[in-house]
């Protein structure tokens, strides 16, 4: 394979990390097998017109990671066995119940970071990154966060933008700084746990509104205002986690005037917004002065980076929510924080959503060709899927059997604001560390499971 050549049209930032992402990316899907010869260094350099110091750089990345081996005049060949996502056979993946981003073949994220780190110690002000921030977060990172939602459509700046130690840090302060106990909170009858388990922390009354296959219902919540004191609203309304479901722009905008006529706080957990390849405007386009908007990144690069972005509604919200972030947990991480700063401003953090996007887009067609059958529901660019079980079936076998063989599966009973729910469905999350193999043959135990005679799940 000595005339490969990458594709490079879709790389952005540095150009030994594009290179360096084509190739193992090639090996990966296996157009590069163990034992091929890749190009010599200078003559890559010279079809691709850039730097032998470019092409080194890309090799010696990959060698890093454990895809490509040899070197200098022996040449470099791509080692037998590779693949960042290979499993040892039987090996059982750690289960967190967390849905977590898919790892994208030929992903650049841990170059990107080992790249962007280096870059940030070793340039000015490298010092002062590893001292204490101030409350909110520093100038440079909130403006950078404040560019990032203002492209969606939100008014934001840096006075109203403070970050966060990821979107629960956010979820926490905003809860802590806007409502008291006994206040009523509005939600879907499927919701985030992590808001379930801090509206009981802080004493809050969770209501259910109606809602349809497209999400929380205007007029159920108008209704449910008009009965009695409604305090807040809580709401994912791209890609819901657990039940996918996706509002379309005028279900936003009637919502977003339903809590402008009842003056209700809307508290906008955007964790997906940034995954489909079209965004809608979030809920803070069509009511700014009603809605705390949080972006985290947790859920569209990585977990490992813990930092989110609050926008409030207004500059003294701002203050007031930066008050509750410090006591609970002082500041975000400094090095992500500008890590993240950077790759707003260079465009690698566009690039790194597009590879966790195009990989839950492979993985969901994946889902598609073996559960096609079945009535679930699923984003066509996110890495989760809802899956309404038959009368007959409960969602504990179904763990008991399919946990242990790799697949991240959770009950229904845990997102639901119904302490009587016994597992009606699950959300199975298609993320995380999985291999595409693996992910196929858990997905077809799953399907032989559900079609399988009564008490079939019992004995797997």
């Amino acid at each position: 394979m000595q005339n490969w050549q990458p594709d490079l049209t879709d790389g952005a930032g540095a150009k030994y990390l594009a290179i360096a992402s084509a190739l193992s990316r090639d090996i990966e899907a296996g157009v590069l097998k163990p034992g091929d010869r890749l190009p010599p260094q200078r003559r890559l350099a010279e079809a691709l017109d850039v730097d032998l110091t470019t092409v080194t750089k890309a090799y010696n990345e990959v060698r890093r990671i454990g895809l490509i081996e040899g070197g200098g005049r022996r040449g470099s060949f791509v080692r037998s066995g590779t693949g960042t996502q290979a499993e040892s056979v039987g090996a059982v993946l750690t289960d967190t119940g967390m849905n977590l981003p898919p790892e994208p073949l030929g992903g650049t994220l841990a170059a990107r970071m080992r790249a962007g780190l280096a870059d940030l110690l070793t340039g000015t002000g490298a010092a002062g990154r590893l001292q204490y921030q101030p409350s909110g977060g520093a100038q440079g990172d909130r403006a950078a966060g404040a560019a990032m939602l203002a492209a969606r459509g939100i008014a934001a700046c840096e006075d109203d933008v403070t970050l966060a130690s990821g979107g629960q840090n956010a979820l926490h302060a905003i809860l802590g700084t806007i409502l008291s106990p006994g206040d009523v909170i509005g939600t879907t009858r499927f919701v985030y746990p992590g808001l379930l388990s801090l509206a009981g922390r802080h004493g809050l009354i969770v209501q259910v509104i109606a809602s349809d296959a497209e999400g929380l219902d205007p007029d159920a919540l108008a209704a449910a205002c008009c009965a009695g004191r409604v305090h807040a609203l809580y709401t994912v309304p791209t890609n819901d986690n657990p039940t996918t479901a996706t509002m379309s722009a005028a279900r936003r905008r009637a919502i977003a005037a339903v809590a402008r006529t009842h003056g209700i706080a809307i508290i906008e957990d955007d964790a997906y917004g940034l995954l489909p390849i079209a965004p809608l405007p979030p809920m803070a386009h069509f009511a700014p002065e009603l809605t705390w908007h949080i972006a985290s990144l947790s859920k569209i690069i990585s977990p490992a980076l813990r930092v989110a972005y609050l926008r409030a509604p207004s500059i003294r919200d701002a203050l007031r929510v930066t008050t509750d972030l410090h006591e609970s947990a002082i500041m975000v991480p400094p090095l992500n924080a500008a890590l993240a700063s950077l790759w707003i401003k260079d465009g690698s953090l566009a690039t790194l959503t597009a590879e966790v996007r195009a990989e839950a887009i492979a993985r969901q067609a994946i889902a598609r060709s073996i559960l096609g059958a079945r009535a679930y529901h699923a984003h066509p660019e996110g890495y989760h899927l809802w899956l309404p079980l038959p009368d007959d079936l409960r969602a504990a076998p179904l763990i008991h059997a399919l946990r242990p063989a790799g697949l991240s599966i959770v009950s229904s009973s845990a997102f639901s604001a119904d302490p009587d729910d016994d597992g009606h469905a699950v959300r199975i999350s298609i993320g995380g560390g999985i291999s595409r193999e693996r992910l196929a043959r858990t997905l077809a135990l799953l399907d032989a499971m559900l079609g399988g005679a009564p008490g079939t799940s019992t004995l797997v």
